[in-house]
């Protein structure tokens, strides 16, 4: 996939809010100066144990500040690459997700295997009925797919499922999903992770392009 990578990253700030940290380590500072003022006289508490109790304060502090820290980075990473796929934005993606068809010719992925002497595209609708079985030429990375039924009448115009099946001398050898190319219309991000609309209305994850192209 050719993308143009960042030789660069936003500087990232490190000032972090921490008023509820600072509320309490003032508390525990308390709580401690408490502890040392009632104290039995006749059996004080060993110095070591103040200092236990400081290093183990003073890392619970620092693992939140990390915490923090680390979310602000996120936050600026997920930025980065929102501003990186606006440029995707108009480009057609190529993915193995479902194909819109409205009348024009999708351009396919055809990945046979390598034994095969026959190929055949598979045609789900969205109930999972396959609605046409097409032999595809072998050799041939890239294919028109007219979207024809088994009777060779234009499909409705929805979105379909699409497989290709590979054969040698009658036997089946495999049968995988085939990639295509749609319009990208939108870039969307969320928890899990950033989101391309294509055209037709189809979702897919921007890591599961493979190949982009100008229409």
């Amino acid at each position: 996939m050719d993308v143009t990578p960042f030789t660069s990253t936003p500087a990232i700030s490190q000032s972090v809010s921490t008023p509820k940290i600072s509320s309490d380590y003032e508390t525990f500072l308390k709580m401690l100066t408490t502890q040392m003022q009632n104290q039995d006289p006749l059996n004080p508490i060993d110095s070591a144990d103040y200092a236990v109790q400081l290093a183990t304060f003073s890392g619970v502090e620092q693992a939140v500040r990390t915490n923090q820290l680390l979310e602000a980075m996120q936050s600026q990473f997920d930025v980065l690459g929102m501003a990186q796929l606006a440029g995707w934005v108009g480009q057609e993606a190529r993915s193995a997700a479902p194909v819109f068809l409205d009348g024009a010719p999708v351009t396919v992925s055809l990945k046979p295997a390598a034994s095969a002497d026959r190929a055949v595209l598979v045609v789900r609708d969205a109930a999972g009925t396959i609605v046409s079985r097409e032999d595809v030429p072998l050799g041939e990375d890239q294919y028109e797919w007219l979207g024809a039924d088994i009777r060779g009448d234009p499909l409705q115009h929805a979105t379909y499922t699409l497989s290709l099946e590979s054969y040698f001398q009658g036997d089946m050898l495999s049968t995988g999903p085939v990639e295509s190319y749609a319009q990208i219309l939108e870039a969307r991000g969320g928890v899990g992770g950033t989101k391309l609309l294509l055209r037709g209305g189809v979702e897919v994850s921007a890591s599961s392009v493979t190949a982009l192209r100008v229409p």
